[in-house]
């Protein structure tokens, strides 16, 4: 159906087109958040890890409020205490998420707090970026601790987290601008005391991609009140990062992240996170927007390859393997490389590309039904559009049987009768045979007015396409017996139709302009085909073939010969035959017969019947009950003169008057020499050859 050297350009084409449209969606951010879900999936799918960092966190916690008895905010004085504590334990930083942007009504307990910073020497402070937005301008601030505790403070950073487009927080800014100075976050300023170098150049001011070790609680955590009390011994904190902050909801400094997209994460452990990961260098790793948009174009260009090259459930099996391939090295590439590659675009495009091309070669394919169903039968067709690579409609030679047919005096019916009436008669006389053509499987070429050109072994190379031809043939004949009474009615005169067949090789296939194509057939066999068709005239029989289609029934079906013609361009002359709708006629004598037709699978049906009629293939059997053609029934018959029983299989191929025709099934080597000798010996009759011809019985006469 389509031409092979055209698919590779048209499944290029087909994949960039997609690809680009994907792309464009892809630049376009259309796919962000289900792409963020995505990645929540591979954390949920990863599971939880232990962290490996020395850190603590130190909660204001419901218990704390409970235990303390106290109103937020807390006494700043309380906060001094725990970080003496603290201090006293000697841990390597303390990071308190706690904003101490204005000073307190007591000026002592700012004072005592400072004192508290200024011993500890290695506290480091939370700032806080705000934005308001006017009518005309976006004003952003720092809030910085004030100037009593920043100044005794080791540091100080923002605490600010970059959102995502659904609210979830995944990444973090360690270094920002503002009024042209870089500022350092938080958990930047903390590293730069792990490492005991704050002078260090800050990292790039690019987003990094927090890696959640898991939910929330997956780090130490240690109620503030416990501390405070002394339930927990100083020596606890001994080297650890211990970070200060909320985890009360009531002070709804709560978000949603991978791991806890209801029970959200306080904000203090999304630090704890954040700094996990850059102490144990897993930050995930993100390619760039090119990186995959090539690859999301390499998907949609593979997956129209495929579209293009194989049927859709088999094109949808390994499309589905490639995207279930991808995923897995996915999941593979997150767990084990902390690498973050996006699979919502690529596999949009991968199958986003398969349905478009299937559901183009759908349409394709509709068109071209619509097309070849002028031509071909519905099983026929069907066959074409399954296997369109197995059974190509392009030109080549091949070895066909054309069947030519015409209404004798249609010229003269036409002339008396309104034409209405002619179309009407005529389109059911055109119907009634395109069944019967398709039917047995032929290939109707043209309808040239009353006129019909059949094809047969073409496009599905059938091996028996001579006997399907004049199995055509005769059913036609016996066809128009059933119309011919209402031509009489309408114009006085019978139905009657001459059938010309010929088998030999011509280029068959789509030919015409580049503005039409038709489906048909070319070549000398064509040519006496049509030259056959009209001898039916001259001999007054009404199928004629050639000897090239007696060969091939030869055994199966009656062909008596007719005698010899010069056709123009042929320098031999060409043997004609009359066709019949019996078998060979060569037993002298009826022979009688039991015929066992199985009705079911427990219910047989037997009855005497005689042969008047047999040749290897088959036989005519004169019966009083009438058996429809295609039926399959059981022969059973002794040879003249012996007494060995002939039993076989058999299909009915036509039924008529009175009679049977049986096409053997089954019949052994040694049934069929029998015959042979049977046919070839005295006892059988050969009929006598008169001036070049051979009376034909009621399918023909002498040539006048």
């Amino acid at each position: 159906m389509q031409q092979r050297d055209a698919r590779p350009h048209r499944a290029v084409l087909w994949g960039l087109t997609i690809g680009s449209c994907v792309g464009a969606a892809y630049l376009f951010g259309l796919f962000d958040v289900l792409e963020l879900k995505a990645l929540d999936g591979r954390f949920l799918l990863r599971g939880e890890q232990r962290p490996r960092s020395p850190i603590v966190i130190v909660a204001i916690d419901e218990d704390s409020f409970d235990e303390l008895g106290l109103q937020w905010p807390w006494p700043r004085t309380m906060h001094a205490t725990l970080i003496e504590t603290l201090r006293r334990g000697g841990p390597a930083i303390i990071g308190v998420d706690i904003l101490f942007t204005e000073s307190s009504r007591d000026s002592r307990a700012d004072l005592a707090l400072a004192q508290a910073l200024q011993q500890a020497g290695n506290v480091v402070m939370a700032a806080f970026f705000s934005v308001v937005e006017g009518d005309l301008v976006i004003k952003e601030d720092l809030n910085l601790p004030i100037p009593l505790l920043r100044e005794r403070a080791a540091g100080y950073g923002f605490v600010n987290l970059p959102i995502d487009a659904d609210g979830f927080i995944r990444r973090a800014i360690l270094v920002r601008a503002h009024q042209e100075q870089l500022q350092s976050s938080f958990i930047h300023r903390l590293l730069q005391l792990a490492s005991a170098a704050p002078g260090t150049d800050p990292p790039s001011r690019g987003p990094v991609l927090i890696n959640f070790r898991g939910p929330s609680g997956i780090f130490p955590t240690i109620p503030y009140y416990q501390v405070l009390r002394g339930e927990v011994t100083p020596e606890t904190f001994r080297g650890k990062i211990v970070l200060v902050g909320t985890t009360t909801p009531a002070l709804h400094d709560l978000f949603p992240t991978p791991f806890a997209a209801r029970q959200r994460m306080p904000g203090v452990e999304i630090q704890a996170n954040l700094l996990e990961t850059l102490l144990q260098g897993i930050a995930l790793r993100h390619p760039s927007s090119p990186f995959h948009l090539l690859l999301l174009m390499t998907w949609a260009l593979a997956a129209a390859v495929i579209g293009f090259h194989f049927r859709p459930l088999k094109a949808f099996g390994l499309v589905a393997g490639l995207g279930l391939v991808y995923a897995l090295a996915n999941v593979l590439a997150f767990m084990f490389f902390n690498l973050w590659l996006e699979i919502i675009a690529p596999s949009s495009a991968l199958f986003t590309a398969y349905g478009a091309v299937v559901l183009r070669n759908y349409a394709q394919e509709e068109r071209e039904k619509r097309r070849l169903a002028r031509y071909f039968s519905p099983a026929v067709l069907q066959e074409i559009v399954r296997y369109p690579d197995k059974l190509s409609v392009g030109s080549d030679r091949r070895r066909v049987t054309i069947l030519f047919s015409d209404i004798r005096g249609f010229t003269s019916i036409s002339e008396r009768l309104p034409p209405e009436e002619v179309v009407d008669l005529l389109g059911e006389y055109l119907t009634a045979m395109s069944e019967i053509i398709f039917k047995h499987g032929g290939v109707i070429d043209k309808f040239i007015g009353d006129a019909i050109m059949a094809l047969y072994g073409v496009p599905l190379p059938y091996e028996d396409h001579a006997a399907r031809a004049v199995r055509t043939a005769i059913e036609m004949q016996e066809q128009t017996s059933r119309l011919s009474p209402r031509w009489v009615a309408a114009c006085g005169e019978p139905l009657k139709v001459g059938i010309g067949i010929n088998t030999g090789e011509a280029v068959v296939g789509s030919m015409g302009s580049v503005q039409r194509l038709e489906y048909t057939a070319i070549g000398d066999t064509v040519n006496l085909a049509s030259r056959l068709e009209g001898l039916t005239k001259d001999f007054e029989t009404s199928i004629v073939i050639s000897q090239e289609t007696q060969q091939e029934i030869s055994g199966l079906l009656d062909a008596s010969p007719l005698g010899q013609i010069k056709v123009k361009g042929r320098a031999a002359q060409v043997r004609v035959y009359a066709v019949g709708k019996r078998l060979h006629s060569r037993v002298p004598t009826a022979m009688p017969v039991t015929i066992t037709l199985v009705v079911s699978e427990d219910e047989e049906v037997s009855w005497h019947a005689s042969i008047k009629n047999l040749s290897k293939g088959g036989a005519t059997v004169q019966t009083p009950k009438i058996i429809p053609a295609g039926q399959e029934v059981r022969i059973d018959f002794s040879l003249p003169d012996t007494r060995a029983m002939f039993g076989a299989r058999g299909r009915v191929a036509w039924s008529h008057a009175g009679e049977i025709g049986i096409e053997f099934l089954d019949v052994t080597t040694a049934q069929v020499a029998a015959i042979e000798e049977c046919l070839q010996s005295d006892r059988v009759a050969a009929p006598a050859l008169k001036d070049g011809l051979v009376s034909t019985g009621s399918t023909g006469g002498e040539k006048r």
